[in-house]
């Protein structure tokens, strides 16, 4: 009997899971919620052990109660110690872990932008929480990585034309379209799926090639290419494309239905622009 609360074949209940299943291997035979040590067991047999941009092997501690010194703090203790707090029975902190270890790179970069910001704010009352750090917190939580070979499927999704993208366009979304969870926010609300979960995206351009690569290949790519993406100057709120999740074909069993589309509650137009 599993223990309250654990449900040892998450991994394999949606589509939406997949790229979690490398990193999460074994977990399925688990009857009681992973500890500490099953998951550094999982990062000590990871294609890619996580490592912070400061250099620090990713450890998976312990949540400590809050601490005020500076260094102790979630992020920069992330940073500068290697240290990543973990709350035990805990969905929200175990899809976190399990990130780390799929988009370990992406992960890390994350972490120092975090970082760096809130040095900034450290200390200095003028200094106050930035678009950067909003963006990647979102992010963090609700991020969705398109991984795309067609510009124009790329265009439908920044137009918030999805209709058009998800349904007329089905079969070459399923072509040239894949799309990663990436937020442990997300996860955890996948595990109850529900009309109305959207996530924000960023588009990185593929070759054709990329989607007959193993998932391991795909998982790794993805990583390295969203870690130059957030390296670069131009994380800003405007780059994340909101991403509505279960239009993408098969994501929901209402979705093979026409109408499933015409919910503008969910498959939103795009705002319009007020004039200045």
């Amino acid at each position: 009997m599993s223990s309250p609360g654990w449900t040892p074949d998450f991994l394999q209940a949606s589509a939406l899971f997949e790229p979690l299943r490398p990193a999460g291997n074994g977990l399925e035979h688990l009857h009681d919620w992973p500890d500490i040590g099953t998951l550094e067991h999982l990062r000590d047999h990871a294609a890619a052990p996580p490592v912070t941009r400061s250099g620090k092997p990713v450890h998976f501690v312990p949540q400590n109660v809050a601490a005020r010194d500076f260094a102790q703090q979630y992020e920069p203790r992330i940073y500068l110690a290697g240290e990543v707090q973990t709350r035990a029975h805990n969905w929200h902190d175990l899809f976190n872990a399990l990130v780390w270890l799929t988009f370990p790179r992406a992960k890390a970069a994350l972490n120092q932008l975090h970082y760096q910001a809130l040095l900034q704010e450290h200390g200095n009352e003028k200094v106050q929480r930035g678009p950067l750090r909003d963006t990647a917190t979102l992010f963090d939580e609700s991020g969705v990585i398109v991984m795309s070979s067609d510009a124009g499927l790329s265009k439908l999704l920044q137009d918030f034309e999805w209709k058009h993208l998800f349904w007329r366009q089905r079969e070459a979304v399923c072509a040239h379209m894949r799309f990663f969870l990436f937020g442990h926010g997300l996860y955890e609300k996948a595990l109850k799926p529900y009309t109305g979960m959207t996530g924000k995206g960023i588009i990185l351009a593929v070759e054709q090639d990329f989607f007959h690569r193993p998932l391991a290949l795909q998982l790794a790519a993805a990583d390295s290419m969203l870690d130059n993406f957030l390296s670069g100057n131009d994380v800003a709120p405007v780059a994340l494309s909101p991403v509505p999740l279960l239009g993408y074909p098969g994501w929901s069993p209402d979705n093979a239905n026409e109408a499933y589309y015409d919910n503008s509650q969910y498959f939103r137009p795009r705002p319009t622009r007020v004039a200045d």
